[in-house]
């Protein structure tokens, strides 16, 4: 786990990414795969320079690497600052621009977006950290909300956007595996 004020380690290589134990408590698991999951995201972007990284290679315009890495920064915001602290969203989207977490804006590099991941990942992971798994929130009217559902919807989440990095990735520059 990152103190706060320190700066997260971004993994650039396979070797830096969590190992997930075979065995374990489900807490120690469902964090472990997530965190996986969140290197092989960072793993996926190491290398790119900004003009790859901005650069469509799907019919959607937004799903570019750098857009996917800004989208999980903001996904990751949602459901463990938002929805489970009750802190206000401040993602770039709005109901005029629903897209706006996918927008990569001017000046906005891969490196800082994928900086802005770590830490926002370091947030999460501190978040969830102080947390029972049972631990249940009010969500969208009448429902409630745990903190085991959302590491097991992050692990989903998490694992579709790195299968889109594997794709996009490949199309960029041929770079498969990991």
């Amino acid at each position: 786990m990152t103190s706060p004020g320190t700066t997260p380690t971004i993994v650039t290589s396979p070797e830096d990414r969590v190992e997930v134990p075979f065995r374990g408590d489900e807490r120690t698991l469902l964090c472990a795969f997530l965190d996986y999951l969140r290197g092989t995201v960072e793993l996926k972007v190491a290398g790119l320079s900004d003009e790859d990284a901005h650069r469509p290679v799907l019919p959607s315009p937004l799903t570019t690497a750098a857009g996917v890495v800004k989208h999980l920064r903001w996904v990751e915001n949602y459901w463990f600052r938002v929805a489970l602290l009750g802190h206000p969203d401040e993602a770039p989207y709005s109901r005029e621009d629903p897209d706006g977490d996918w927008r990569i804006l001017p000046g906005e590099t891969i490196s800082g977006l994928v900086a802005d991941y770590a830490s926002q990942c370091a947030v999460s992971r501190d978040v969830v950290a102080g947390l029972d798994l049972d631990h249940e929130v009010p969500f969208r009217g009448d429902r409630r909300l745990s903190a085991r559902w959302v590491l097991i919807h992050m692990i989903e989440e998490t694992g579709r956007h790195a299968g889109h990095l594997d794709v996009v990735r490949e199309l960029l520059d041929g770079v498969t595996g990991e």
